[in-house]
């Protein structure tokens, strides 16, 4: 979704205009914009960590703002976002960044609603008025690598000829200057292609495919392919691989669909087997053993009511495949997609210490689950999105509810503090697809969609960083809370960590009604080092109230700790030294023991 941004009070109507006409939501800066969806307090901030998260940006601006926002996060012009902005007035459009990806598109709809000039500067739209390596939904470029020099030649004035048997469908090629220096191919099977050909392939075919579990990948690849080549398919012509919900983890279906760069559709049973009059091989088994008469021929004709079998079902010992084919190119995607589950660590809560992958996820999810205060901490990145807010002590029910509802096909983010597979929600949701039916575990489907984890900056992290350089050497962490751990496991561990002479983590020190382990633990590390061992108290991290301190390790007190505290202790070898801008805390790697030894040698 485009996101508009006000960024002054005198740029305000006119970013609500422009919001209108797109459908967007307006951000607003905090103290300059009275009316907006969401505010941010930074806007070269929050205009970076939108391009980040690949948001097409619209702001109200002056460029140059956009540009300085942007520039550190320049690198590949065939990924980036579009990057717009607005004169206040509203009198000219801008396409900064993505021309090809939408900008200019996104331009001269602004320009329309708002009766504006847009200053669109990309040589083919200027002169030509269609870019070659986008072509409109239903269309693919199966060599995009030649469009620029085939758009120089256009521009030099040799022309284009139109050839192949869907030439008449290419409408949108129509207005290009005619010639015979660069010849547009239209056609649904394979075409030779260079420089001067370029081959736009109608998306009218739609495979469907069935395997047994665990098919070899290339058994089913070697499949389709010889299919393909049978019926003189090009793979740019392919709308969809589609399949039966059953398959929605299946290995060598997900390969398929990342080798032919064809997205996947599921569909139920019940569905395909509504598509039964209208396949060419049902079969009995099939339907004993799944609920439906046909899979990769119905599979097939699911995307179009009009489609016909174009190539009926082959099969291997472990794969079956189909054809169909659409009268018309496909612009639409039905069907049910994978389920994702996100887990994101948002680090302590600050969006300078959010990865860009985290925010890429979180723009990305359909639905926000979380502690409220963690997606709270997400700001106007969170805003206008659909959020299930859970209580401390519903972790799992908070991880169940994400599984299930990705299990329906929707993109889920669970939002985590620090890092999401630290003390946070990244085992419990592998747990919860891990147990059987009978362990109180998640549906066949939710176990069944996909879990990928951003990274973020742990709690340790952010104290580590805040001192100095404490985990320069060996160290771990510890959770104090013994909710879920036998108190009798964490004593064990402090005391290996103590003789082991670690620097240590303390998470979760204290909380309402435990107040001793703390305690302690400080007891049996003053065992094993000595007792003015340096200790960081780090609490809020990241935050407006954030709060350092340090202590010795026999003054720590258990009443000056919360639970928004990590606790930092050293290793007996740990420094705490008063250097330029304050005290620092460290701990040597042993580099000048080794300097020594090999001087000495």
């Amino acid at each position: 979704m485009v996101v508009v941004l006000a960024l002054s009070r005198s740029g305000e109507a006119t970013a609500h205009r422009v919001a209108q006409a797109l459908g967007a939501p307006v951000h607003g800066r905090e103290g300059r914009v009275a009316q907006a969806d969401a505010f941010f307090a930074n806007a070269l901030d929050h205009a970076r960590d939108l391009f980040a998260a690949g948001t097409p940006v619209v702001g109200v601006c002056a460029s140059g703002i956009l540009i300085r926002a942007v520039a550190p996060l320049l690198s590949d012009k065939t990924t980036e976002p579009p990057v717009l902005s607005v004169s206040d007035d509203g009198a000219v459009v801008v396409p900064l960044l993505g021309g090809h990806r939408g900008a200019n598109r996104l331009a001269g709809q602004i320009a329309d609603a708002l009766q504006a000039t847009a200053a669109v500067t990309t040589a083919g739209d200027v002169a030509l008025g269609v870019a070659l390596d986008e072509p409109p939904a239903g269309w693919r470029l199966a060599n995009p690598e030649h469009a620029k020099p085939a758009m120089a030649a256009l521009l030099a004035g040799d022309g284009a000829a139109r050839r192949g048997p869907e030439a008449s469908r290419a409408e949108w090629l129509a207005a290009l200057p005619q010639g015979e220096g660069v010849e547009l191919h239209c056609s649904m099977a394979p075409v030779e292609t260079g420089p001067g050909l370029l081959h736009f392939a109608p998306q009218r075919a739609t495979l469907g495919v069935g395997c047994a579990r665990n098919c070899p990948p290339e058994e089913l690849s070697a499949l389709a392919r010889r299919m393909m080549e049978e019926a003189e398919l090009a793979p740019g012509a392919i709308h969809s691989i589609n399949t039966i919900d059953l398959k929605a983890d299946e290995p060598a279906i997900l390969a398929l669909s990342q080798e032919l760069g064809a997205p996947i559709r599921y569909f139920t049973a019940a569905e395909l087997e509504a598509l039964t009059p209208r396949v060419e091989n049902p079969s009995d088994v099939v339907f004993a053993e799944v609920g439906t008469h046909s899979v990769a021929e119905a599979a097939s004709l699911a995307q179009s009511e009009a489609s016909t079998l174009w190539h009926p079902k082959e099969k291997t010992a472990n794969a079956t495949c189909a054809i169909s084919c659409a009268p018309e190119p496909l612009t639409e995607l039905k069907g049910r997609r994978r389920g994702k589950v996100s887990l994101v660590g948002i680090g302590p809560g600050q969006a300078a210490w959010r990865t860009p992958e985290a925010s890429k996820l979180v723009q990305e999810a359909d639905e926000l689950i979380g502690y409220g205060l963690y997606i709270d901490l997400l700001g106007p990145l969170a805003a206008g999105k659909p959020r299930h807010d859970f209580p401390l002590g519903g972790e799992e029910d908070r991880c169940r509810f994400a599984l299930e509802r990705a299990g329906e096909g929707r993109k889920v983010a669970i939002i985590c503090s620090g890092d999401a597979g630290i003390y946070a929600m990244g085992a419990l949701v592998f747990e919860l697809m891990d147990r059987g039916a009978d362990e109180k575990g998640v549906s066949d489907a939710a176990r069944r969609v996909e879990v990928v984890s951003a990274p973020g900056v742990s709690a340790l992290q952010g104290a580590a960083a805040r001192a100095g350089a404490p985990l320069g050497h060996d160290f771990c962490a510890i959770s104090l809370s013994d909710l879920l751990t036998p108190r009798a496991d964490i004593l064990r561990r402090i005391k290996a960590a103590a003789e082991g002479d670690f620097v240590i983590a303390f998470y979760n020190p204290v909380s309402k009604r435990r107040r001793d382990l703390l305690a302690i633990a400080r007891d049996m590390l003053l065992e094993h080092r000595p007792a003015d061992t340096p200790v960081l108290l780090a609490s809020s991290l990241g935050r407006p109230e954030e709060e350092i301190r340090y202590r010795a390790l026999s003054d720590l007190e258990v009443d000056e700790v919360d639970m928004l505290t990590v606790v930092l202790v050293g290793s007996s070898n740990s420094k705490l030294a008063q250097l330029g801008e304050g005290p620092r805390m460290y701990t040597p790697r042993g580099y000048a023991r080794r300097i020594d030894g090999d001087l000495s040698g």
